[in-house]
């Protein structure tokens, strides 16, 4: 655990959270960003109605903006956050390695969208076996046995939370891209890791029964997660009491990107449509002036 108490730190990196960064930066405060910005869903478009720019790639845009914010003293690690806890007027982010970062304020720039495994029985299993979030519904699977399918870090750090309650624990994936700190941890907790084989249909009547694999083997599971790319919203929210929309699926934050809880911010598609980058960076910009504007005012006991 590092002893560096930051300001600011942002999760996403994507145009709302780098904005978040370039403004959180310029006001002098330690700020800290989190996340590739690979997975933003702008990594791979092509952009031609963003203000100023006739036609630029969003990759070109990511990149430029990492630059930007580090010239002006942000610091980057591109790993994702597993866990968020408030300890009295602070907060305590666990990250994929296993490190642990202190800091003042969080802003929430993740994005909206929730994967899909896009497979037979997803959608008329959910809710009755087949689950987006393992902080929600770990609970539910007490020796049970349970599958998991992902290959970064929301799938392999849900696994390893799964171990505390499941009898057995199933991860699938292509190929694993996690850091090694949560690789190490998927074999201390016995976590059965199959690499290259992946769900093709999730089988049962009115519940989870099994998993067919594309090896067109069959595993019999009571419990499939589905966990594609970083925690999303409602993971990293679930024990914080960050207010959501009536549909769970975007956060409420005020004109000043302000949730509901004192020191936490959000910014861009995870504050609802449109999902448009013009808005993602005018919401980083506001939320990275008031993040680190509470941080300076902060008075810590």
């Amino acid at each position: 655990m590092s002893d560096t108490l930051y300001d600011v730190a942002i999760l996403g990196s994507g145009p709302g959270g780098l904005q978040a960064a370039i403004h959180a930066s310029r006001k002098k405060v330690k700020t800290l960003m989190l996340g590739r910005i690979d997975n933003s869903s702008l990594y791979w478009a092509h952009v031609e109605n963003y203000c100023c720019q006739i036609e630029i790639t969003g990759e070109e845009i990511l990149k430029k903006g990492r630059a930007q914010a580090e010239n002006f003293g942000t610091e980057f690690r591109n790993e994702d956050v597993l866990a968020i806890e408030q300890e009295g007027k602070t907060f305590s982010l666990k990250l994929e390695s296993g490190d642990i970062v202190k800091t003042k304020t969080v802003i929430l720039a993740t994005g909206s969208n929730r994967n899909k495994l896009g497979v037979p029985g997803e959608k008329e299993l959910l809710g009755k076996g087949v689950s987006y979030c393992v902080d929600c519904d770990a609970g539910f699977y007490r020796n049970e046995v349970v599958a998991v399918a992902g290959c970064r870090s929301a799938a392999a750090g849900g696994a390893v939370a799964l171990t505390n309650f499941a009898s057995e624990v199933h991860l699938y994936c292509a190929e694993l891209d996690v850091n090694e700190g949560l690789r190490q941890q998927l074999t201390a907790t016995g976590v059965k890791v199959h690499e290259g084989v992946s769900i093709k249909e999730i089988l049962g009547e009115n519940a989870v029964e099994s998993v067919l694999l594309d090896d067109d083997s069959t595993q019999p599971v009571t419990g499939v997660f589905i966990e594609l790319g970083a925690k999303g919203v409602l993971e990293l929210t679930a024990m914080l009491g960050v207010q959501l929309d009536e549909n769970m699926k975007y956060i409420e934050a005020d004109k000043k990107q302000r949730t509901n809880v004192p020191g936490i911010y959000a910014a861009g598609d995870i504050c609802g449509p449109p999902l448009q980058m013009a808005k993602a960076v005018g919401e980083g910009c506001v939320a990275g002036i008031e993040a680190a504007t509470y941080a300076k005012k902060l008075e810590l006991d």
